[in-house]
């Protein structure tokens, strides 16, 4: 195995060269187990910790190494290494934390394609493969549709879910499979590059990790059987992890979302809903917000059946959901910087009293 068999380009190669560093100690996180790396190289892949010198430079949480980022390592025996150096990331997924919470959480890095994988059951949603996208969007990752378990379902609701989808969202390829009959699985082969790193987002039990292991063509993840009763499957991926196929792709799978939250991140969105932004641009008022203003364009559109109302109304959850986290996060700043201020002035008074 070599370097470029685990993702490494040009891109990677002059920040190396760059920065005079050893070839041999670079590596790529596959799988992260809390704070305990598991890191290849071209030779062998180890476990390593970051060391302190690294935690003390990190800022936020989002920084720390996650699966598909390029580290430099100092190796203390055959198995074990620490991590000195993270490097830049090309791209990142991220999303923000389940529940009420503002933080975010770091998915993976470093990623060309995002496959989306939604089953097509009574749990499918577009709604939230539009979220998804929003989330690829942001990272600048290219998005692909999965469509699964499409052997539960006629033909005819097949195509009408198909045609559903691509009424909606434009230019994003859609593939429909099936991991019980492998229906559709050798075209998306077909589609998978050599030294490309794809990774796969999707609720818990739309049948991830099973399509991982027939992509693989061996059981690289544990699976679990589907409820006869829900015909959903069982959640089973409890890390991320990176796997090497036998054709040279790459491929991260990631535990199951419950929740899709979006961050404050406004590009993915205004991507996603490129047509929203360009028919804003004939609002009367610049800063229309497109719920109840005079002379709103979007609203016109949705009325005269131009843009699709599902489609608004996704859109307007989302902008309403980003704009009470971006003031969330601006009153927690606010706040972070009032007691900064305050520990500065205490440290200051004892200073004089002490004098």
């Amino acid at each position: 195995m070599n370097l470029e068999d685990i993702g490494y380009n040009s891109t990677i190669n002059n920040y190396v060269e760059d920065n005079g560093l050893d070839k041999s100690s670079i590596g790529r996180v596959v799988a992260v187990y809390r704070d305990i790396y598991h890191v290849r190289t071209a030779s062998v892949e180890l476990k390593a910790t970051i060391t302190g010198n690294l935690q003390n430079s990190i800022s936020e949480k989002s920084e720390l190494p996650i699966v598909g980022d390029w580290v430099y390592l100092n190796k203390y025996d055959d198995d074990n290494a620490f991590i000195t150096q993270v490097f830049p990331r090309n791209n990142f997924i991220e999303r923000r934390s389940k529940g009420k919470s503002i933080n975010k959480q770091a998915i993976a890095a470093n990623i060309d394609f995002g496959f989306i994988v939604e089953a097509i059951t009574e749990n499918f949603n577009i709604n939230r493969i539009e979220r998804y996208l929003a989330i690829c969007n942001s990272a600048n990752v290219k998005p692909i549709i999965l469509l699964t378990k499409t052997d539960l379902v006629t033909k005819s609701i097949l195509k009408n879910t198909i045609n559903e989808i691509k009424k909606r969202i434009d230019n994003v390829p859609i593939f429909d499979i099936s991991n019980l009959t492998n229906t559709g699985i050798d075209e998306l082969k077909t589609t998978l590059i050599k030294g490309k790193t794809y990774c796969l987002l999707g609720l818990s039990g739309v049948g991830k990790s099973t399509l991982l292991n027939i992509l693989a063509e061996k059981i690289v993840m544990k699976t679990s059987a589907i409820s006869q009763s829900t015909n959903k499957g069982v959640h089973t991926t409890t890390h991320r992890q990176l796997f090497i196929l036998n054709n040279g792709s790459i491929i991260i799978d990631n535990p199951g979302m419950r929740e899709v939250g979006i961050t404050d991140s406004t590009v993915g969105v205004e991507i996603t809903f490129e047509k929203i932004y360009e028919l804003a641009e004939n609002c009367r008022f610049s800063d229309c917000t497109h719920t109840h203003e005079k002379d709103c364009a979007v609203l016109i559109a949705v009325e005269k059946g131009n843009l699709d109302k599902d489609v608004y109304n996704n859109f307007i959850k989302m902008k309403k959901e980003q704009s009470r986290l971006l003031t969330t996060l601006v009153a927690k700043r606010k706040q972070d910087k009032a007691f900064g201020k305050m520990i500065k002035n205490v440290m200051k008074n004892k200073k004089v009293e002490k004098n």
